[in-house]
């Protein structure tokens, strides 16, 4: 330390060498569409001396001045500024930039960067080309940087050598922990756009008391009725009428909604999604105004009429009613438009489903493989007692036990009873009643007509499921305590019989769909990781590896979800409106969070739990699937066992004992704040890994990236393919099944078709509702992949950049084996009745509806 004192006391007096960098950077109005304004007055300032200035940071050499910390060298500006012409569209531009450099100065390990333009930029990184005796020093940088005045301390950035914090260089751990301060905030106040500060809060703003008693929601978060994950905090006032829900902004500024300025979707991001969004509403309400379908202006009268969707187009008209459309949507989205799409405005892309065979997806055999192979993979369980229990509180709800007896079933058996049939692992459940029935009193007050279910099917000896039974259930008339009113449907291709089984199936699908929708995909995909994201920007350093190895795996999540908040899972927003459990949506989401087990998201712990696997050591991944043509298990093992391959080889190289793990301050900082703040409502589990081992580091690294990246691919990008025809995956009942004598009875053996589709999801809910699904499947076009990386070179250790690049081999390895597996005619799950082979685990894709391709983060 001495001798680092007395270099800084005479560094000045040696030689002063020149080192050349080059910064890469987009200034604002490449991303933010023609903002030409800004850009003229950043030059004007320019030619002022008002600069964009950058100092080194020594690692080596101290300086006494100022507290002993990394010495910084003299400013060094922009070069060129002023005769760089910025395009204005999306585009990196590079400066140069000239240091002065001695040799006591050593190898910087950051720098600090001062703007002081009116407006923000966005700083990719700086490369010093040839350090003396050092080389190359690269800064992956990828933040916005504000004017300084904006910032309360330095801008700073780190090299891209990661350090545990024991091992970070003296002089720059003041400015390590001192840039984790920063990211903390102090709790307070209102966020504003410039703010970097990650904080938690709960799920308070998704009701607006102020508009009346029908926009009241419960708050999720913060209790033991109704536990929740947490998300970022904004810092809005609380609404006037109840000081504990938090003030929402307008729909027209929903853009706006706050999160640190980094998580916000960078500008190919925005523009995509922009388009598909201000397309999709234009979609669903300009047919709905100008009743395009003959008869009656809110149903589909047939088939026909719901293929028109696809088959027609229709040309958007101008006039009194676009400019009434226009006046409601944010002036970005306008701009989007006016810009075109290149695709028929009024006109859905065919769904994968319907694009071979307009009516195989009524099969029964495609009803059933879509359990395996569909957009909600992850809900059939082996059947392990019959009849099937329930696990519901007998003192609240009654006997909530199934009634289907072996009578309903023993004939589709092959020639087993159940009990054999059940001891050879053939029998298997689709089980939607716990979950709904202490909920479906209440959503049947709404238009919402449902039931709860259980599906039973039966494991053929060509590895197809075939259904058995499905029981439907309405909570007793006479209240909870007396159970419920059971009946049993069984398979008939027959007459009125076989319409009756059709809706059986429909009142299927439309539970499937809401659990797929809030549970599958909102709650244990979007809900479930924001906490991950906020601890780890929180706790972790940019410098630490467990941060280099999780931040891709959080690119736009907080983005994402926060305008969910704002325009999906709020009051009267598009899932409430779209999905069966209507205004209670998010609040049955709150309760099933209640079982919620993070060891259980690893694949192979699921697969177990749900039985449709057995641990078995001799297998390749550890466990063998009783199910053996599963295609999302199959694929999503191979994936799985990749991810951990990487995350054991990248882990094992910086952490070789328990003691390394315990001795890691931010990374015990980082899981108790994950387990007792993020996922607090779930502080006292017994199944937290404690974080002792490395082998409980590379257990959770490696199920955070599955939940971020192949989880939420498998549970996403299939919507549109496969509910984006809503016939096959509707997600509304209106009304019941019809009993004999009724003229809705009569109406089903006369045109069982129209019956149907009265039954079902209403046109202008199946309007908004394919509109949502065709954003929510599209691969925008900067998205990044599993296997990939933003910059080559996010780390400057050799053996982990080795590891990852034996990674992405893998993973292309396995597409070749998932193309194969698709072409093999045996494994009949794979394209089933409809043709669509199964691509949702595919590694990669190009941008677009796709139906294939696993982005890094769940950033859509």
């Amino acid at each position: 330390m001495l001798g680092q004192i007395v270099g800084g006391l005479i560094g000045g007096h040696h030689d002063s060498k020149k080192v050349k960098g080059t910064v890469v950077m987009m200034k604002k109005n490449a991303l933010d569409f023609t903002d030409l304004a800004g850009s003229l007055t950043d030059k004007i300032f320019e030619a002022l001396g008002q600069k964009v200035s950058f100092q080194l940071i020594s690692s080596v050499q101290s300086d006494p001045a100022n507290g002993l910390q990394g010495k910084h060298n003299n400013p060094a500006y922009l070069e060129n500024f002023l005769f760089t012409l910025t395009p204005l569209a999306a585009g990196e531009t590079a400066f140069g930039v000239t240091f002065d450099w001695n040799e006591e100065f050593g190898v910087p390990g950051a720098f600090i960067i001062k703007n002081t333009h009116i407006n923000e930029f966005f700083l990719k990184s700086l490369t010093l080309e040839d350090v003396p005796n050092h080389g190359k020093v690269h800064f992956v940088c990828n933040s916005w940087v504000y004017p300084s005045f904006r910032y309360k301390s330095d801008r700073i950035f780190f090299a891209n050598q990661p350090y545990l914090p024991s091992e970070t260089p003296e002089l720059l751990r003041k400015y390590r922990e001192n840039e984790l301060l920063t990211l903390r905030g102090d709790g307070t106040g209102k966020r504003e756009a410039w703010d970097r500060i990650y904080d938690y809060d709960v799920y308070n703003d998704l009701g607006n008391p102020d508009q009346g008693k029908e926009n009241v929601r419960t708050t999720l978060g913060g209790s033991a009725d109704y536990p929740y994950p947490r998300r970022g905090r904004t810092g809005r006032p609380p609404t006037r009428t109840d000081s504990k829900s938090e003030s929402r902004i307008p729909l027209i500024l929903s853009l706006d909604i706050y999160v640190p300025r980094d998580e916000r979707f960078g500008h190919l991001k925005m523009s995509d999604f922009l388009t598909y969004a201000l397309k999709s509403i234009v979609q669903f309400i300009l047919p709905e105004l100008h009743a395009l379908f003959d008869g009656t202006p809110n149903e589909f009268d047939s088939f026909e009429d719901v293929l028109r969707l696809y088959e027609g187009g229709i040309k958007l008209p101008q006039g009194p009613l676009f400019k009434a459309l226009t006046d409601a949507i944010p002036l970005e989205m306008i701009r989007e438009l006016l810009r075109t799409d290149g695709e028929g405005i009024l006109r859905f892309p065919t769904p994968l489903v319907i694009k071979d065979s307009k009516t195989a997806w009524r099969t029964d055999e495609e009803f059933a493989r879509e359990m395996l192979a569909g957009v909600n993979p992850i809900i059939i369980s082996r059947l392990q007692e019959f009849p099937p229990k329930s696990k519901l509180d007998p003192e609240a709800y009654g006997n909530q036990n199934s009634t289907i007896t072996a009578e309903h079933i023993e004939d589709k058996l092959d020639g087993l009873t159940v009990d054999e049939a059940m001891n050879n692992n053939k029998l298997f459940i689709l089980n939607h009643h716990d979950v709904l029935i202490p909920y479906l009193r209440r959503i049947n007050t709404t238009t919402t007509k449902t039931y709860a279910s259980r599906t039973l099917l039966f494991l053929q000896d060509n590895g197809s499921l075939k259904p058995l039974a499905i029981e439907l259930s309405l909570p007793h008339p006479d209240g909870d305590q007396f159970g419920v009113t059971s009946k049993v449907y069984t398979p008939s291709d027959q007459g009125v019989e076989s319409s009756i089984w059709q809706l059986a199936k429909a009142y299927v699908a439309v539970n499937d769909s809401g659990v797929h929708q809030l549970i599958s995909h909102w709650l244990n995909t979007h809900a479930v990781i924001e906490p991950f994201v906020i601890a780890t920007n929180r706790q972790l350093s940019v410098l630490h590896p467990i941060h280099k190895l999780l931040y891709p795996h959080f690119r736009d999540t907080m983005n994402i979800n926060a305008m969910a908040r704002q325009i999906l899972i709020n009051a009267g927003g598009v899932l409430e409106s779209t999905v069966f459990p209507s205004k209670f949506a998010m609040e049955m989401s709150a309760v099933v969070y209640k079982d919620w087990v993070f060891p259980d998201q690893a694949l192979p712990a699921d697969l177990v739990k749900r039985g449709v696997a057995v641990e078995d050591s001799s297998s390749p991944h550890g466990v063998r699937l009783l199910i053996e043509d599963y295609p999302y298990a199959v694929d999503g093992l191979e994936i799985w066992s990749a991810i951990k391959s990487w995350v054991t080889d990248y882990c094992s190289f910086y952490y070789g004992s328990d003691e390394e793990i315990l001795k890691d301050n931010e990374l015990q900082a980082w899981w108790k704040e994950l387990r007792e703040v993020g996922h607090g409502d779930k502080k006292n589990e017994p199944w937290w890994p404690e974080m002792e081992t490395p082998q409980e580091l590379i257990d959770s690294c490696t199920t955070i990236i599955w939940i971020a990246s192949a989880l939420h691919a498998a549970v996403n990008f299939g919507q549109y393919p496969y509910a984006g025809y809503l016939p096959n995956r509707p997600t509304v009942s209106r009304r019941f099944m019809p009993e004999p004598g009724t003229p809705e009875y009569e109406e089903l053996k006369k045109n069982p078709d129209k019956a149907f589709l009265k039954t079902i999801t209403a046109q202008l809910q199946t309007l908004l509702g394919v509109s949502l699904i065709e954003i929510l499947s599209r691969h925008t076009t900067d998205e990044i992949y599993l296997g990939q990386r933003e910059s080559p070179e996010w780390t400057k250790d050799k053996e982990p950049l080795a590891a990852f690049d034996k990674f992405g081999k893998k993973l292309t390895d396995i597409e070749k084996q998932i193309i194969q597996r698709n072409g093999d005619n045996i494994l009949i799950n794979r394209s089933g009745p409809v043709n669509a082979p199964y691509t949702l685990l595919f590694p990669t894709s190009e941008g677009g509806l796709t139906g294939k391709g696993i982005p890094n983060s769940v950033s859509i």
